[in-house]
């Protein structure tokens, strides 16, 4: 009879167990992961009256491919976009509730007598709520759509982020087991840097990528090429000193933001839940009995100082947030557990062997308990919060009542504040890329090809010479290229900031230079470099049209890819928007509609559903053609524009008190549509370069190009003979801009 290996007899088991004790955890109404520790415990070293896995060794292998595998599906369901739009609400209330956490977790480790790394680790494995657990008990409890879950979603998604940062910060603080300030500022900037590295390269070529290859690609390829781009970026990460678990979040973060998301997700999800499971199981058989009895005060204590010290720290972070109390008080209740990211940081601790072996049942414990009473906290922090109003004095209710729960008078950001951002922003973005390929080129690509093919002097010259090709691009749009294009002609109109501006274009042109130098300076000398950063400069000078066109060819890529996802979704859900067929209606915001004191690039109206807001009337203010940054508040009256279908849409999702139907609109504004003839000023420009938007207050909603409709086009969208344009804005402006032609 042929021997059945060990592995096979050791899945056997755990799969069981795991099979029955989640099934009873169903019937009970018990979240899963509890029922997979609990099957872990029964199957492990410590539990006697089961058999045994006889091979620990192997079953650890599979877990650590189940951490990667949650990881990876963690990141599918992350990305850095969702990120942007979480808002300073939650990203101050994860941050503050995090570090509280830290700072109490290691104060409480220390009070224990625990040694340093013990506390250090203690201090992460409280500091990250579950949002498996947290997602489980807002259905239960049927709370996902109350507006306390959106700040707690938000929240969430920031702790992802953290969780990431702080498994690379313990793993540095582990191998060279001091608190050395140089090592952690520069783990933090090798993590920045190759984050921005990894997505910038991971936008532009994957969803191509994706793009190109779906006519060949069934389910099966799909999961086979998505699990490979997986692990070769988990190969990678290990290669350049993080975490396995780092490289499946990335690839998982970026892979989000294609259209194949949803399907890639579809189709991990069931290899996710075997190895998360495995993983689960592995935690459960690392319990013992004897140590718990132990350390049974300790954690009691520590649950204690979980439950109290998360409810505490993330309601007062979301009081500074500006959130109501009520809002505070219950987004606290919801955070109070820990789950999956304590595993894995326990597991850390282990693997680097410099955690003691008590801390991993510690932790897992806590987790038992906390994730227990999660819905139960969850349906008591309404009452309790009816019992603190009841208590607390009138002032102090007003004090703590929030700016989230009233309309503020703030504006959007200014338009010299929004130059100064993008150009920060692309500054630092593009400044990353050209210290990537430099570092590449040098450090890879030089000693590669004097190895293999020749060590001449040539191979010197050949390689900075391509280098620098490769480098024009990006130093154009460093040192020329103006970002957000209409915020800087306000600021050129103004006249305010003309000595700012200059400083800016000169500190910009220095750091081009400054790269320039830095790449002469890898290959050849310091005199090198500054000769070529004149002779770079007169190049840029002499092809700036034809620099500035590739590069935007390159922007308007990663463009594209980046919000692929988002237009296909907008294309699927407007399928009947066209404006030809739209009309202007009246919407005004209810004091508790969800939406209130969101920006509009928040909402996504116009990607998700088509609905172009061309007007806020706000009293006796009136906003036309509001910006991305326009914030809603209650009183709003919103013009506007989509067909029947999508009205009825945002009418459910801001429940508005009133509305109008067949609404021709305000006076002012209108539908117009004209054709681009050879002797108009928009031909061959773009949206954003015809300042067709200053010239009539409004936006253009379609295009009519040889009987093809092109919806909501793009900014950098180029008008082409014979087009028709269809714009929503000012009437009187629309037929001063066709008569100037």
């Amino acid at each position: 009879m042929t021997h059945l290996p060990y592995l096979i007899m050791d899945l056997a088991l755990i799969l069981g167990a795991a099979a029955i004790v989640t099934l009873l955890f169903k019937k009970m109404k018990q979240p899963v992961v509890l029922g997979y520790i609990i099957a872990g415990f029964f199957v492990g070293p410590h539990f006697h009256w089961l058999p045994t896995v006889y091979e620990p060794s192997n079953i650890q292998i599979w877990a650590e491919i189940g951490v990667i595998f949650l990881l990876f599906s963690l990141g599918l369901e992350f990305s850095f976009k969702k990120l942007i739009k979480v808002g300073a609400p939650a990203s101050i209330t994860a941050v503050f509730e995090v570090v509280a956490m830290i700072a109490l977790g290691f104060g409480t480790g220390q009070l224990l007598g625990w040694s340093f790394m013990d506390s250090l680790f203690l201090g992460g494995i409280l500091s990250i709520s579950s949002t498996t657990i947290i997602l489980r008990a807002f259905d239960e409890l049927n709370v996902k759509t109350q507006r306390f879950a959106s700040l707690v979603f938000g929240a969430l998604i920031v702790e992802d982020l953290v969780a990431i940062v702080l498994l690379v910060l313990l793993s540095t603080l582990a191998l060279s087991q001091q608190f050395a300030g140089t090592d952690m500022l520069l783990s933090v900037l090798k993590l920045v840097f190759f984050l921005v590295i990894w997505f910038a390269a991971g936008i532009f070529f994957l969803p191509t990528f994706l793009k190109k290859t779906k006519k060949l690609m069934n389910e099966e390829t799909l999961l086979v090429v998505s699990l490979g781009l997986c692990l070769l970026m988990v190969w990678f990460a290990n290669a350049v000193g993080f975490s396995p678990a780092l490289g499946a979040f990335i690839m998982g973060s970026i892979l989000a933001e294609t259209t194949q998301a949803e399907k890639i997700e579809h189709l991990v999800k069931p290899v996710k839940d075997l190895f998360g499971a495995i993983f689960f199981v592995s935690v459960g058989m690392m319990i013992e009995p004897a140590m718990l009895v132990q350390y049974a005060g300790p954690i009691a204590l520590i649950t204690l100082i979980t439950i109290l010290g998360k409810v505490l720290s993330t309601a007062f972070g979301s009081l500074l947030a500006g959130q109501s109390l009520q809002t505070s008080v219950q987004a606290g209740f919801s955070l109070a557990q820990i789950g999956e990211f304590s595993f894995i940081i326990a597991t850390l601790g282990l693997a680097l062997k410099v955690t003691s072996d008590f801390l991993y049942p510690i932790a897992v414990s806590v987790s038992a308990v906390t994730t227990l009473t999660t819905p139960y906290l969850i349906r008591s922090s309404k009452p309790f919060y009816k019992w603190l109003e009841r208590m607390l004095p009138e002032k102090v209710l007003n004090a703590l009542s929030g700016p989230g729960s009233k309309a503020k008078d703030t504006q959007s950001l200014s338009a010299w504040n929004q130059v100064v951002r993008s150009t920060m922003l692309n500054t630092f973005l593009l400044g990353m890329l050209l210290i990537c390929i430099v570092m590449v080129a040098a450090e890879y690509a030089l000693p590669y090809i004097r190895s293999h093919y020749s060590d001449g002097s040539w191979v010197k010259f050949a390689t900075a010479f391509l280098t620098l090709l490769l480098m024009l691009p990006f130093l154009y749009a460093l040192a020329v290229r103006n970002t957000n294009y209409n915020a800087y002609r306000e600021v050129l109109a103004s006249n305010r900031y003309n000595g700012r501006l200059n400083l800016i274009h000169f500190f910009r042109l220095i750091l081009a230079g400054s790269f320039i130098g830095f790449l002469m300076h890898r290959f050849f000398s310091f005199e090198a470099g500054m000769l070529s950063v004149f002779v770079i400069g007169v190049v840029i000078a002499a092809f700036n049209k034809r620099i500035r066109k590739f590069y935007d060819r390159i922007e308007a890529r990663f463009m594209r890819n980046f919000n692929e996802r988002e237009l296909a979704a907008a294309e699927k859900n407007r399928s009947e928007l066209a404006p030809w067929d739209a009309h202007i209606a009246t919407l005004e915001l209810h004091p508790e509609s969800q939406v209130i004191g969101k920006t509009l690039m928040e909402l996504h109206w116009r990607e998700q559903l088509g609905i172009n807001v061309v007007l806020i009337k706000r009293g006796d203010h009136s906003i036309s053609a509001p910006g991305r940054n326009e914030r809603v508040y209650p009183g709003d009256e919103l013009f506007v524009l989509g067909s029947d279908a999508q009205i009825k849409r945002l009418q459910a999702i801001i429940r508005p008190i009133k509305h109008s139907d067949e609404q021709e609109g305000p006076s002012n504004v209108v539908l117009r549509d004209f054709v681009i003839n050879e002797h108009s000023t928009l031909l061959n420009k773009t949206i954003r370069g015809s300042g067709i938007r200053e010239k009539i207050k409004g936006i253009v909603v379609g295009v009519e190009r040889n009987d093809q409709r092109i919806l909501n086009p793009e900014s950098f969208f180029e008008f082409q003979l014979n087009d028709v344009v269809f714009v929503v804005g000012d009437g009187k402006l629309i037929n001063k801009m066709l008569h100037e032609g």
